[in-house]
C-alpha cells in the first residue's frame, strides 16, 4: 500500500503554516508553533497515533495564541482528509479510553464526512503553560470540521488540567489511529450510502 501523506501550506494575515503529515508513520514529530504546551500536545498526538508530523507555524502571538492553535487544527484536519482520499477500505470508526494518572478521557471518532464536535471537558485554570485552556476545544473543533469527522471527547474523571489535556490529545490520537486502519473485509467504503 502507498503511504497516505499530505502536504499543506496555509498563509493568512494571522498565520503562516507548513505541514507534512504521514498517516502511516512511526510517530515522528517536529512541531514549532511558538507555544510550548501546544507543541507538547501535538507531539503526543503524533507519537501515540503513529503519525509522522512536521508542523511549522508562524502566528501572530503578539495578539494571543488563538489564531495559531485554531489554524493548526484546520491544517491538521485538512491534511488528514487529503491523506485519506476517498477512504476506501478504512474502518471509519475508532474509540479509545485513555487514563493518565487521575484523569480518564474517552474519545470516539467517525470519519463520516459530516463534521460535528461534542466536547465535554472543563478546565479550572485559564492557562496550561503558555496556552489558553479554552483553545483546547477550539483546536478539536477546527480539526473535526476541516477533516469532516464526527468527534466526541469526554473527560470522565480528573482534576489536574495538564493530565486532562494530555489525555485528550492522546485518546484522540488512538481513536483516529483505529479509524484510519485498513480492513480487508471492507470493499470500497464502509457506508450504506456508498460514499464517506
Amino acid at each position: 500500500m502507498e503511504k497516505r501523506t499530505a502536504q499543506i501550506h496555509r498563509l493568512t494575515k494571522e498565520t503562516d503554516i507548513s505541514l507534512t503529515l504521514n498517516i502511516d508513520g512511526s510517530g515522528k514529530c517536529k512541531s514549532d508553533t511558538g507555544i510550548g504546551f501546544f507543541d507538547h500536545m501535538v507531539d503526543g498526538f503524533a507519537r501515540h497515533g503513529f503519525f509522522d508530523v512536521d508542523l511549522l507555524c508562524k502566528g501572530d502571538l503578539r495578539v494571543d495564541s488563538h489564531h495559531t492553535v485554531e489554524d493548526c487544527g484546520i491544517v491538521l484536519g485538512e491534511a488528514v482528509k487529503k491523506a485519506l482520499g476517498d477512504k476506501s477500505g478504512i474502518r471509519r470508526y475508532g474509540h479509545f479510553i485513555l487514563p493518565m494518572d487521575e484523569a480518564l478521557v474517552l474519545c470516539a471518532v467517525d470519519l463520516c464526512g459530516r463534521p460535528f464536535l461534542v466536547f465535554e471537558e472543563e478546565y479550572t485554570v485559564p492557562k496550561i503553560g503558555d496556552m489558553d485552556t479554552e483553545l483546547i476545544r477550539e483546536f478539536f473543533y477546527a480539526f473535526s470540521y476541516s477533516a469532516m469527522m464526527n468527534l466526541h471527547l469526554r473527560c470522565i474523571s480528573g482534576n489536574n488540567n495538564h493530565h486532562i489535556a494530555e489525555a485528550s490529545f492522546k485518546a484522540f490520537a488512538k481513536a483516529l489511529e483505529a479509524a484510519v486502519q485498513y480492513d480487508e473485509r471492507i470493499n470500497g467504503v464502509l457506508s450504506t450510502k456508498g460514499v464517506l
